[in-house]
């Protein structure tokens, strides 16, 4: 997106790694990061958005813990219907991963024996690989205005974190997810991009009709 127009500003910082896979050293790097983050951002109240979170917000907005209903009925965590989603060269979409556990339907062999991925379909509507974190961010964001307890809260942070995210592995993140969806919040654009796929992909070209001026949320990695 173009300078003035974006929705989520990503930053960079260099902060202490403490090594191990212990929660408590995941945690201790969260601190770090977020006392870099304040030193050279100005970011004074900012999230871990993961299990690995010592905020019970940012666990519960971890995609292994945010759920939503389906207009059948079913409740749905956002992994699980993220993993469940996917279409490969051979097969897919495995619709019984909707019913798994998020670890359980994130790990499913299927999801690597099936050659490469080719779309998303959710209940019937297909969604292509391009842009590339579209599909991701629109059940993150419907998944969220689902959860009024959750909102209130979480649109007074001025900046997302995700320890767990490595941009040299992975593609979608939710702590930008959740930046991306106190953006629309802020800037009053949540309704008009929901409404259609077609109005939430425009908005990754900048094209997302708006007469207020977009505010810049920012992102940490």
């Amino acid at each position: 997106m173009l300078d003035g127009k974006r929705l989520v500003l990503e930053r960079y910082v260099d902060f202490q790694w403490h090594s191990g896979f212990a929660k408590s050293q995941k945690q201790k790097s969260i601190r770090s990061l977020h006392e870099m983050a304040l030193l050279e951002y100005g970011v004074k109240n900012p999230l871990e958005v993961s299990s690995k979170s010592e905020d019970p917000l940012g666990v519960a907005l971890s995609s292994f813990n945010l759920k939503f209903v389906t207009k059948k009925g079913r409740i749905l965590t956002v992994e699980s219907a993220f993993q469940g989603s996917k279409v490969f060269e051979l097969g897919g979409p495995f619709l019984d991963i909707f019913d798994f556990s998020p670890i359980d339907a994130k790990r499913d062999a299927r999801l690597k024996s099936h050659g490469q991925l080719t779309k998303f379909s959710f209940f019937g509507v297909d969604w292509d690989l391009e842009p590339k974190t579209a599909f991701y961010d629109w059940l993150y964001i419907n998944a969220l205005i689902k959860n009024e307890n959750l909102i209130a809260m979480v649109i007074s942070r001025d900046g997302f974190t995700d320890i767990e995210f490595n941009p040299e592995k992975s593609i979608n993140c939710q702590a930008r997810s959740a930046a991306l969806f106190c953006a629309l919040y802020h800037t009053d654009r949540l309704d008009f991009v929901l409404q259609s796929r077609e109005n939430f992909i425009s908005m990754y070209a900048g094209r997302v009709s708006d007469p207020h001026k977009p505010e810049q949320v920012r992102f940490l990695v």
